[in-house]
């Protein structure tokens, strides 16, 4: 967008900054606002549905603009960047008076100090306290790739070796908000990065070059080799080095506080493919929120970094049985004592976001408050740490209350320093204490008194002039003045007064007048406040400074506090839900008695609609696979019941107690998921096609150790099809996975396979039929369902019954023909006319209502005495013994 020659100088700076940041929307600070023009306006306006206006011309057209408050920017922000866009934000580099000192039309100077994109946020208002905000980066070197990936509002920077294969189960597994790949590949992994719901960033092939990546992260952390981080292939180096190469491009050079990298390995975590995880709910729900996921039914956690701590820890569930059996045993120890942990608790409820607060203090985005965060966080680690090395703690929190201690110096600054409620911003002053510096004291005595002074100057002058009306008062403008009402006017501007007092202004009802020692103590008040100011503001930078260079200690205590309310939270879940410790170990076993759904427990349980009914399941193979082929109506529980297994199976792995009586779980190395009909139209995919995808990718990965879990595979096609599909998929389960397996099914024909397959068996989830009304029992039983009971399930949903008599009629036609053989029923099929001409025939009857029914139907509750009451169980009593 080139500049016109009488472009005026601000808009020729506009256009120059603008073109250096083409794909943002750019807020150009002018005063207390943020304003765009031309395209970025149109686009911002409809955005932020705010009013869309015109300022000058350009090129001949109207230039567009819009504006936001630069106060209540976070706001528009955050809707900006959920709806895609990324922001620049140009700040103005001066004071205004700078800039008038070169000439009358000098423009002040400004420049981008951010870039504000997805993955890059670290502002209270913009994240969510509970979810990590993940910038992940994916760089493939050769034969080699590698994904990392950093929350720089915590510090989190993780890498690991991933193939393109495994990078969406990876995506859906971090979930990251903004993934940075390289410009050459952007094409390949947009839809998976897409898909994932992160937005896709390219970046220029030299930010993954490996050895200028190598280069820049020694830089950032000060080192002369990577080595003592741990060993890094050169795919990993290049994904951490593009990552920092980001960073610095959208922090301008301010980079944030990254803790060291962590080199993770996919064979220390259960592989949980995208699928799975959404089938499973794990961390969202089918709204695409928390609600109705695991997360939020057992999320008991009362810090934000709990939180996020167990939401890494269900979406990656550990499989080092070393690790599992140290969590269970912290858990175990706290659901034991449960004073201790009911205590624990209450001072965790008390940690504020320490890791959150660092980050924004080192990206000089913080303030006051930050500063009493670290303090309070401080504080409360002290107490925690005493309080646990009282007890006699398991392993676990032993390490994690070894980590709390040894800030008391800190603590000890930062409260002598600070107010106890200090201000958000470090320009409103009053956060430091009084008494923890004296020459910020005697400047806030200094301006303080200076009120006192003023008080008595005016008084002084109401005596000396005889007018009681006369004030003392200060503007912007003027400063300190005298002013009178406009009656007493020419007494003041006469002798021997207008010798004192000299005239400033004159409105329509007052008259403005100054005197010499009030013009000299307005310059020394406003001195110390000014100067109270800056003492303030250098007192804030040496205590940022003295917790950043504590920062690595502080994060640690930080994660050591998140362990801790984890362990605690699962404790507290087991005891108010009663659930089991899991034995876990290194064998194929997998022992649920008395299993639970902890989402659907929940649900039913605030719907006030009975109990869960709990089941067994046992997939504990010997010399062969443990499959169990589940049959049984719709609405009957099949799908709940796989997806327990599989939740419980998670759990535990987790670190938590699970819902069951009694649980023995051999390691499971990955979880597969086939469960529900889904389209994916975005790719022109059939809901069959879908299936088929999904069911390929297990029987392509799964190991001996995994478990699947697959519901009514193969009926998106015709029957017989999808009879042979499922058919064979188990056969495959069985023979080549060899891995523990639920397998539900509506093709009751494929119960045979329980007699011909050494590792496979019938299960069915049972019901009862009462009257022409089917009765779902929730239960689990060994053998074989005996039929679907599809038409009174098809009842059941609302279908007019003339369609339920029609497909009973069809259904009864069909079962004869099956019975007498394929020519008897290819004849019965073709004797059923397409649309039948006879009125249906009626519904089998249901029994009459008894006497006892008629009569508490004649019955208003709301209307009884309890007196009527007692005679009504004696009537309705005697109807009942009459029959």
């Amino acid at each position: 967008m080139a500049a016109e020659p009488n472009v005026t100088p601000m808009m020729a700076q506009y256009l120059e900054i603008k073109a250096q940041h083409k794909d943002a929307l750019l807020f150009y600070r002018m005063g207390d606002f943020y304003e765009m023009f031309f395209d970025d306006a149109a686009a911002a306006a409809e955005a932020l549905d705010i009013a869309l206006t015109k300022r000058g011309k350009h090129l001949g057209e109207d230039i567009a603009m819009c504006g936001v408050p630069v106060h209540a920017a976070e706001g528009y922000l955050l809707t900006l960047i959920r709806k895609g866009f990324r922001v620049a934000i140009a700040e103005q580099m001066e004071d205004p008076a700078e800039a008038k000192k070169r000439g009358s039309k000098s423009v002040v100077k400004r420049d981008v100090v951010r870039l504000v994109t997805p993955g890059t946020l670290t502002e209270e208002s913009l994240l969510e306290a509970r979810r990590h905000n993940f910038l992940a980066a994916f760089a493939e070197v050769r034969d080699q790739a590698a994904l990392a990936w950093v929350d720089i509002s915590t510090g989190e920077f993780r890498v690991m070796d991933c193939p393109p294969h495994r990078l969406g189960p990876e995506l859906a597994r971090l979930a990251p908000r903004e993934v940075v790949v390289s410009e050459a590949k952007e094409a390949d992994l947009a839809g998976i990065v897409t898909e994932s719901g992160a937005a896709s960033t390219p970046m220029a092939r030299a930010s993954f070059d490996s050895a200028s990546a190598g280069k820049r992260l020694c830089a950032l952390y000060s080192v002369g080799s990577l080595e003592g981080f741990g060993s890094f292939s050169r795919a990993e180096i290049s994904a951490m080095g593009a990552i920092v190469d980001y960073l610095d491009l959208t922090q301008r050079g301010k980079l944030p506080l990254l803790r060291a990298p962590v080199k993770e390995s996919a064979a220390r975590v259960m592989q949980i493919d995208a699928a799975t995880r959404r089938s499973l709910e794990i961390t969202t729900g089918t709204g695409g929120g928390r609600d109705g996921s695991l997360l939020a039914a057992v999320d008991r956690t009362v810090t934000a970094a709990g939180g996020r701590l167990l939401e890494r820890r269900l979406s990656s569930p550990s499989r080092d049985l070393t690790e599992i059996h140290a969590r269970h045993l912290a858990v175990r120890f706290l659901l034991e004592q449960s004073r201790f942990r009911d205590d624990l608790r209450a001072q965790l409820r008390k940690v504020p976001d320490m890791d959150r607060a660092l980050s924004r203090l080192a990206l000089d985005r913080g303030g006051p408050r930050d500063l009493a965060a670290i303090r309070g966080g401080l504080t409360q680690a002290g107490e925690v740490a005493e309080r646990i090395a009282a007890a006699e703690a398991p392993p676990l929190l032993n390490a994690a209350g070894t980590a709390l201690v040894n800030h008391e110096d800190l603590v000890d600054l930062l409260d002598t320093a600070l107010v106890a409620e200090p201000p958000l911003l470090a320009r409103d002053g009053g956060f430091i204490a009084p008494g923890h510096d004296v020459e910020l004291d005697e400047a806030r005595e200094l301006r303080d008194e200076g009120r006192g002074v003023i008080a008595r100057m005016q008084a002084d002058y109401a005596a000396q002039t005889g007018i009681a009306s006369l004030k003392i008062k200060h503007n912007n403008v003027l400063g300190y003045f005298i002013e009178t009402t406009a009656t007493h006017a020419e007494r003041m501007l006469s002798a021997p007064l207008n010798e004192t007092f000299i005239h400033r202004q004159t409105t329509a009802n007052q008259v403005r007048f100054t005197t010499v020692p009030l013009s000299e103590m307005e310059t020394r008040i406003l001195n110390a406040g000014n100067r109270a100011l800056e003492i303030e503001k250098r007192l804030y930078d040496s205590l940022k400074q003295a917790i950043l260079a504590r920062a690595p200690q502080i994060g640690e205590a930080a994660r050591a506090l998140a362990e801790i309310d984890l362990a605690a939270s699962f404790a507290d879940l087991a005891a108010a839900e009663d659930w089991v410790e899991p034995r876990v170990d290194d064998s194929r076993g997998f022992t649920v008695t008395g299993g639970r759904h902890p989402v659907v427990e929940r649900a039913l349980r605030r719907q006030g609609a009975g109990p869960f009914v709990a089941n067994d399941c046992d997939l504990t193979p010997g010399d062969t696979p443990a499959i169990w082929l589940l049959t049984g109506p719709n609405m009957a529980g099949k799908s709940t019941f796989l997806r327990q297994n599989a939740l419980i199976a998670l759990l535990a792995q987790a670190g938590s107690f699970v819902p069951a009586a009694s649980a023995h779980l051999g390691l499971v190395s990955q979880l597969f998921s086939r469960v529900g009909a889904s389209d994916d139209l975005a790719r022109g995919r059939s809901t069959f096609m879908v299936e088929m995808v999904e069911t390929a990718a297990i029987l392509n990965q799964a190991d001996d150790r995994a478990l699947v879990i697959l519901d009514e595979i193969g009926r998106g096609t015709a029957t017989y099809d999808g009879l042979s599909i499922a058919w064979a998929v188990l056969e495959h389960l069985h023979d080549v996975n060899r891995c523990r397996a639920l397998f539900a099914t509506h093709y009751h024909e494929m119960t045979a396979l329980a007699g011909k397959l050494p590792g496979a068996e019938n299960a069915t989830v049972a019901v009862r039929e009462w009257e022409g009304e089917v009765i779902f029992l929730h239960e689990v039983l060994k053998g074989a369902a005996d039929r679907s009971y599809g038409v009174q399930v098809a009842r059941l949903a609302g279908l007019p019954e003339a369609v339920v008599a029609r497909a009973r009629t069809v259904l009864d036609a069909l079962e004869k023909g099956e019975r007498e053989g394929g020519e008897a029923k290819k004849a019965l099929v073709d004797d059923l006319p397409l649309f039948a001409t006879q009125p249906p025939a009626p519904t089998p009857a249901l029994a009459k209502g008894s006497a006892v029914e008629a009569a508490l139907r004649e019955v208003h509750p709301d209307e009884l005495t309890p007196l009527d009451a007692l005679r009504l169980v004696y009537d309705l009593r005697g109807k009942l013994e009459q029959g």
